[in-house]
This record gives C-alpha cells, structure tokens and sequence, in this order.
C-alpha cells in the first residue's frame, strides 16, 4: 500500500482523532503494551527541556508530554489539528497553553522555538516534506528537531510479529478499548506504509535539516530522529 493511497483529508483525520480524545491517553497505553512511557522518556531526554527552553510539541493531543516540559522549566506550546484533542488538553492541563494548527502551515513567526518536538503524528500530515519545512522555518537558527515515530521493526522475526499484531491483535484491543475503532484501523494501516528509518532520515535532510540521525526504539517499532537547523 501506498503512501499516497493513505492520504486522507486533514478534517477527516482531525474528526477521527476528535473521536478519541477523551480516552486517548489511556488507549495510547494499552496499544502499546505500556512502551508509549518508555517512548516518552526517551523523546523527553532528547528534546532536554530546561529552564526558558522553547518548546513546540506539535500532534501534541492532549498535552501528555507538554506536562514534563513545563515541569522542566520550559515555555511549551501545544499545538494539535484535532480540536477535540486541544480542548480535552485545555481541560485537563490549563497551565499549558494549547493551539489548534495545521504542521504545514504553522502559526508561529519565524525562529520562535528552540526546540520542534512531533511524536506519533508525521504520519498523519498529508505532505511531509512541508511539515518539515515548516518546522525548520519556526526554530531558531541552531534550534534542533526531535521526531518520535513509528518505524520499521530491523529483525526479521519481530517484523513478522508485529505486523500480526497490528493486523489482529491492535484491532481487537481498540474494540475493546476505544471510543473509535476507525482510527485505529487507520493507525494500523499508516505505520505500515510509512518510510523505514533510513527514509525518514532523508526527508529531513531534504527538508534543510542537518546532523540528522536517529535511534530505534524497541527494536525500531520506534525510531527517534534527530536533527539541527543549520545556523
């Protein structure tokens, strides 16, 4: 299946993502295995939030992450498509300041952030390359990129379970944890087509991105990219 084939529109992506919000943190946990907190940790180590640190978490649903970063010390922005997701994230977080924006259209001057943080949600922009740019444009010149996403399992026999897992098992655990199975089923559908680690990389540097690199995580279920915009 196609990257292309999966493009959706941007409303029907932010409707389905609507759909969810309220028990998405939770269902976050239970499709992962609990690996989403290691995940975490990990893109929160990489993103080394401090003191004044500026901080975009885009795709940011409801502000899970945002929370460690101001906890640092951090100025964070919010910003997410799903309007469902930034008014459950106002709910649940009002210290954190929540927008509703599109990642290749971004509403933020240029050079405003130190750090661009996306996790789990490149996949769902219709045009990477734009994305991307756009992030580049919002950082400040020496400002760093940290994208977490899903990836490309690098041994053979996990690649064979997960795709088990993502054809059967996540199915059955969104029916039975859900709101939505539909996101779900789209959620399955986009990690499979999307680009391995070594793709991904490329589109970054494509992007204007320098120093990229990345690092898999739980076998490259996740890989965490890295990257700096050049000065």
């Amino acid at each position: 299946m196609s990257r292309a084939s999966l493009a959706k529109d941007p409303h029907e992506v932010a409707g389905m993502f609507d759909a969810v919000a309220r028990r998405y943190d939770l269902t976050n946990d239970v499709m992962s295995l609990w690996q989403i907190r290691m995940w975490r940790s990990v893109t929160r180590a990489a993103v080394a939030a401090t003191s004044g640190t500026r901080v975009l978490d885009l795709a940011a649903g409801t502000g899970a992450s945002c929370v460690d970063y101001a906890d640092a010390g951090a100025q964070v922005v919010a910003c997410d498509f799903s309007p469902g997701m930034v008014a459950e994230g106002r709910r649940r977080h009002p210290r954190i300041g929540f927008v509703a924006g599109d990642a290749t259209a971004l509403p933020f001057a240029d050079a405003s952030f130190d750090v661009v943080t996306i996790s789990y949600g490149l996949r769902n922009v219709r045009d990477t390359g734009v994305a991307l740019a756009e992030m580049l444009r919002v950082t400040r010149p020496g400002g760093r990129l940290v994208v977490a996403e899903f990836s490309t399992p690098v041994r053979r026999v996990l690649a064979r379970a997960y795709r088990f897992y993502l054809g059967t098992a996540l199915p059955a655990l969104a029916r039975a944890v859900s709101s939505s199975t539909e996101a779900y089923d789209y959620l399955a559908e986009s990690i499979l087509a999307w680009p391995d680690q070594v793709a991904l990389a490329h589109l970054i540097q494509r992007a204007g991105w320098r120093g990229v690199g990345y690092k898999n995580l739980s076998g490259g279920i996740v890989a965490l990219h890295r990257a700096t915009r050049p000065l």
